[in-house]
């Protein structure tokens, strides 16, 4: 008796054999990150760690018993963060630092380890985004972005490697984006920045794999930390801080800053080689690698309807430069409370989250 090529048969897999295997991985995943590579007593070093996810980042690492160290430019919101991350009993050290510079980023290191003996874990997180037309963009938009999101990621990673390569542990998390693996219109400098930090986020894994090192490149799409308040808008400014902060804020297409850290964190214990979230970033990545012509062409549909660069070159403005009756709005709801939340803006007294 032959057996019907179309029934499960002795090896083939039946629907419920696939849905425990599915449990079961993700069973498995959840008791990785549980018993995996603790944080406890280590030292972590969030760069750009003084707002949005950053912030949000160090309060659940410090949550788990880690010493934090933290840097930013601005020394008024790095003071803020400090104060917030020790109220709650954390042993945090603040350090004033720019990532694009690679002295800057050398006195850093050498600041962290006077305090803690080494860094244990670093997290690449600093960033900054230009938002608008490609025409509108100049030179130095391009140069900032790859000084911050890329050189600025590889400058901390390269002074901390030689360490963890002689303890042969460690854990680099480097925080990219969906930029990095779908271009997207208007956000050209940024996502050119982003695809070079994925590339060489992913070649280091491969290459530090056989040294006890973990590299985990985390790539989110759209989150809610309020930072379109601190990015860079070109052309019609207003307009185009409009459509950012709003799209930024909406559930369904963002996720919040605290779900983002959970995962982040939860990626870096496990030791993932990838942390793609939220479900419309993986979806977006999922089609561009399968059918890159259909993406190039939604793409191209939503880039005709976002804001034109006809009329109101700009200059460089600041999101919080560009506002309008759009946004804030009850659209920017969530974004604009994330900024209280997530020291994006200096409190103002009377006035909670």
């Amino acid at each position: 008796m032959t057996q019907d090529p179309k029934s499960p048969g002795r090896s083939g897999l039946t629907v419920p054999m696939l849905v425990v295997a599915g449990a079961s991985l993700m069973a498995a995943r959840r008791l990785q990150a549980h018993f995996g590579y603790s944080l406890q007593g280590r030292t972590v070093l969030i760069t750009g760690g003084s707002r949005g996810l950053g912030l949000a980042l160090a309060r659940q690492i410090a949550a788990q018993g880690a010493r934090l160290a933290i840097c930013g430019r601005d020394p008024e919101s790095l003071e803020r963060a400090t104060a917030s991350l020790a109220g709650t009993g954390a042993e945090v050290l603040a350090i004033t630092a720019d990532v694009s510079d690679p002295d800057s980023v050398g006195a850093m290191i050498q600041a962290v380890n006077r305090r803690y003996g080494q860094v244990d874990v670093l997290v690449n997180n600093a960033g900054v985004i230009e938002v608008g037309p490609a025409v509108t963009m100049s030179l130095a938009d391009y140069e900032e972005a790859m000084a911050t999101n890329f050189w600025g990621m590889l400058y901390p990673t390269l002074a901390v490697l030689p360490g963890m390569r002689a303890r042969r542990s460690g854990r680099i998390v480097n925080i990219t984006s969906i930029g990095g693996k779908v271009s997207i219109p208007h956000l050209l400098p940024y996502s050119a920045s982003k695809f070079a930090a994925v590339g060489f986020s992913q070649g280091l894994r491969a290459e530090v794999a056989g040294d006890g090192i973990k590299v985990v490149t985390v790539c989110p799409g759209l989150m809610r930390t309020g930072s379109p308040r601190n990015a860079i808008f070109r052309g019609q400014h207003r307009s185009e801080y409009a459509w950012f902060s709003i799209s930024d804020a909406l559930p369904g297409l963002s996720i919040s800053a605290e779900d983002a850290a959970r995962r982040i964190v939860a990626a870096c214990r496990r030791g993932d080689a990838e942390a793609l979230f939220p479900l419309p970033a993986k979806i977006a990545a999922i089609v561009n690698a399968i059918a890159p012509g259909l993406t190039s062409g939604v793409l191209a549909t939503v880039g005709r309807l976002l804001p034109n660069a006809k009329d109101g070159r700009s200059g460089r403005r600041k999101g919080s430069d560009s506002q309008s009756t759009l946004s804030p709005s009850w659209l920017s709801h969530l974004g604009d409370r994330a900024a209280r939340q997530y020291n994006q803006i200096a409190p103002v007294e009377g006035v909670t989250a």
